[in-house]
This record gives C-alpha cells, structure tokens and sequence, in this order.
C-alpha cells in the first residue's frame, strides 16, 4: 500500500505518551503509526530525526480582521493563519461578533466571508454576543446545531460589549441545555469604567494607565462571578485571557470543589509585566490589551497554574493593531489605544521554552496546553490535538533544541513591532503539516491561501 507522506525517525509526543516511531499519512489523515511501515511507496518521506512529532497547535482565542475603535486589526485570515503555522499552529478559533441589533446568525456569515478562501489552514469560531434577547436564544439553539458551539460574553466594556448578569444567567442556563461552552471576558466593567473618568479627569492619559485603571481585582470579582452564575445555571464555563493571580485562586477554588470551571492565560501574562509599560515616551501602547500587564510576581503563579492545571490552556489573544497609524490613535488619551497585541506566532516556542525548557513541566503538559486540552473542550477531538490513526494529519516536526531570538525583523505577523522583541527561545518547529500538506519548511512558506476549511465542531465534552 502506498502512502502519501511518510514521517520517519521522529519521537511521537501526545498529552499522555512519548514513543519513538513514524507516522503514515493518506488523504490529509493518519493512517499508520508504527516502526516498521513499508517506505517504498511513500510518495514524500520527512526525516524527523532528533526531533519531536507533535500534534498541530490549536489557538482558540484569535482577533483576525476585527473592527475595534474605528481601525481593524492588521492581520486577516491569510496572513493571521499564515504567521501561526510558522510558529506551530494549525488551527484557530476566531471570534464572530455580533453587534448590536444584529442577529447571531448575521454575526457568522459575516466572518464566514471574512476567512472562506483566505486561511491557509482550519478554523472555527465562537460567536461573541452583545445583545441577548429570546430570538437569540433560539439562535444559540441552532448555531450549536451547526457546529458553532461556544459563545463568549463580557463583562467589561459598558455600552459596547458588555452584558448585565441576567442576560449572562440566561445563557448559561441555555448553554447547560444545548451543549455549548461560555467563554467569558471577566472583568468588572462598571467599576473600571469609573476609575478609568477619574484618571482622565486628573489628567493621567498616558498608556501606563489604562493598566492602572484596571485593578486585578476587578478581574477577581468578575471571574467569581462568572463562576457564580454558572453554577447557578448548572454549565460550564470558561475564563479567558487571565492574567494574575487573584483571578486565578477564584478557578482553583472552584475546580477543587468539582465545579467544570476552566481558563485559559496567555503568553504576555507569562513574559511581560507592568514593568514593560514604563518604556519611554508612547512606546508603552504596544502592551495596551485587556486584561492588562500585571505585576512581575503574577507569572510564576500562571506559570504554577499551567504546571498543577488550575489552567488548562494557554492561547493568545492575537489582535494586533500597528504602532504607527493604529496604536498612535491614542496619543493624548489611552482609552482610544486600540486594545490588543500581536502573538500568534509565538505561542508553542514561548511555553515550550518557559514550559519544558526550564523545567517547570513534561512535554506531554506542553502538548495537553497547546493542543489536545483545547480540542476537547472545543469539540474537536480526535479529529484534531492528537496523534492517533484517523486523526488529521496536523503534525509539526519540533526541534526542542533550536533556539531563535523573536523580532519584528523575522516574524510573519503583519503588524510593525514585537511584544517579545529579543527575547530568546529554545524549541522551534521545523516543518508543519496541515491535513498532510506541508505549509511551512524551515523558513519557507509551502501551503496555500484558501486551502483551510470551516471546521464544525461538537459539543464541549468535560475535562
């Protein structure tokens, strides 16, 4: 029998193994795992010596071509999927936002458009909603239906995105009945919204401050809340982008009393700091995104969280925005920064590196993290974040020793600056395969614009 490709003399890494043996591929699936495959008919073979074999990375938190305060975010579905697959990851769930007024339904088709014949590899989305009455229920009902099983909600940013507890309750007793998975943005936007007139009434308009105005309590209260209202309804949630440790002592708690409460952090929780915003002049609005830069002793807790899974994800909340031109809109006041920062890119070399790397945990954690974890809780798996016969052939060949300093100068993000500008990591991919097609060789881009397909998704299954 003959293959299509043929990865060989790799060491095989899932969330719970580590083994060494070559992998067969046929029609953009695993077909074979073994040590003794038959390599004569193998139409391409990759020698995977002294290298791992992992699972695609999967990122279920990404901003791509996203209006946000009169400019959009600077990566589209080409270049946004392009720049992940240079750093590992082979699928993205963006996010469909419906505004108000709009149907849910007008919310997706509307991003279907954005990323159908641009994302060179797979994607899915999860609808954000900001404005929740009884047609939308319904709606809700039938997106997970289709596929489009996870929703998100605010409570930050009143008068845009944010929703009152009520219409939070009513989904999570929705989502306790269909299936689906709240993803929540926790942070108590009415009290920052307060802080935030008074910073500008005294005159304190410097980036620096929008993380000032937004105290990691404020992210404490929201997040027991969310927890709250979803015990109260009997669902699941799950807590994005968190940031310190306040936060993170409300999921521990909640996880120690059983409840299917999880979150996820980011790699600019774990690398930067407060400290990074008293870079000089207006070079701090590079670090304005939500939830702020915290303290330096914030990340070897998130760090700690990732190791003993009070966290069970890292993502990365891409949403990059130039410094020039876009993040230069809120020069006199920092409330007109667009909020967001470019990482697409470096998430599986950041965690490999702080993660593996330094010791703080396995490979096989570095793989649940990046990968299978996100699967499960987004209803993708088997069919993605494993390797297993009959999975996608969403395979990256990992040099765990190649070390690389992140910089503007080499990175594939189309966006004008590096939030992890020289900082040196150690772990690089060196080949990555989206359902068996190679999309990314050393430095060289091999895949294909539109060659990602809409991915449906099943329910969220319990971790």
């Amino acid at each position: 029998m003959g293959f299509d490709t043929m990865i060989v003399n790799g060491r095989v890494v899932t969330a719970t193994d580590t083994y060494a043996s070559d992998i067969a591929v046929s029609n953009g699936k695993i077909e074979a795992i073994g040590n003794n495959l038959p390599r004569d008919n193998a139409k391409k073979i990759i020698d995977a010596a002294n290298r791992y074999v992992l699972p695609g990375g999967i990122d279920v938190h990404t901003h791509l071509d996203m209006p946000f305060g009169g400019t959009t975010s600077a990566d589209d579905f080409e270049t946004g999927t392009r720049a992940a697959a240079f750093g590992g990851t082979t699928t993205l769930i963006d996010f469909a936002i419906q505004y108000r007024g709009q149907t849910l339904r007008t919310a997706f088709d509307t991003w279907m458009q954005k990323a159908s014949g641009r994302a060179v590899s797979d994607y899915a989305f999860h609808c954000i909603i900001t404005d929740l009455g009884a047609a939308q229920l319904e709606e809700m009902n039938a997106l997970v239906r289709e596929g489009v099983t996870s929703f998100k909600l605010f409570m930050a940013y009143p008068g845009v995105f944010m929703l009152d507890d009520a219409s939070i309750f009513r989904a999570f007793r929705a989502t306790a009945k269909n299936g689906g998975l709240v993803c929540m943005h926790a942070e108590n936007g009415n009290a920052i919204d307060v802080i935030v007139q008074q910073a500008l009434a005294e005159g304190k308009k410097a980036p620096k401050y929008h993380a000032l105005t937004r105290p990691t309590t404020a992210e404490a209260e929201a997040t027991s809340r969310a927890i709250a209202l979803a015990e109260m309804a009997g669902a699941p949630v799950y807590i994005v982008h968190m940031s310190c440790n306040d936060a993170l002592e409300k999921v521990r708690e909640a996880r120690d009393r059983g409840l299917p409460v999880y979150a996820e952090t980011c790699p600019q929780y774990l690398y930067l700091s407060l400290e990074n915003m008293d870079a000089p002049g207006f070079e701090g609005a590079k670090y304005v995104f939500t939830p702020p830069l915290r303290e330096k002793w914030h990340q070897e807790k998130l760090w700690n969280g990732l190791k003993q899974d009070h966290l069970q994800v890292v993502s990365t909340d891409h949403c990059p925005f130039c410094f020039k031109e876009q993040k230069e809109l809120g020069k006199d006041d920092f409330t007109k920064i667009p909020n967001g920062g470019p990482g697409i890119e470096h998430r599986m070399s950041l965690i490999y590196s702080g993660g593996v790397a330094k010791g703080r945990f396995t490979v096989n954690r570095f793989v649940e993290l990046v990968s299978t974890t996100p699967a499960k809780l987004f209803g993708l798996y088997p069919r993605k974040g494993t390797i297993a016969i009959g999975s996608d052939a969403d395979l990256v060949i990992f040099d765990p020793k190649r070390k690389h300093t992140i910089s503007v100068k080499t990175h594939h993000m189309r966006v004008d600056y590096s939030m992890f500008e020289g900082i040196e990591v150690t772990g690089m991919p060196d080949v990555v395969l989206s359902r068996g097609q190679v999309l990314v060789e050393g430095n060289q881009f091999r895949g294909r614009v539109g060659a990602g397909e809409f991915i449906r998704r099943a329910t969220y299954t319990q971790q």
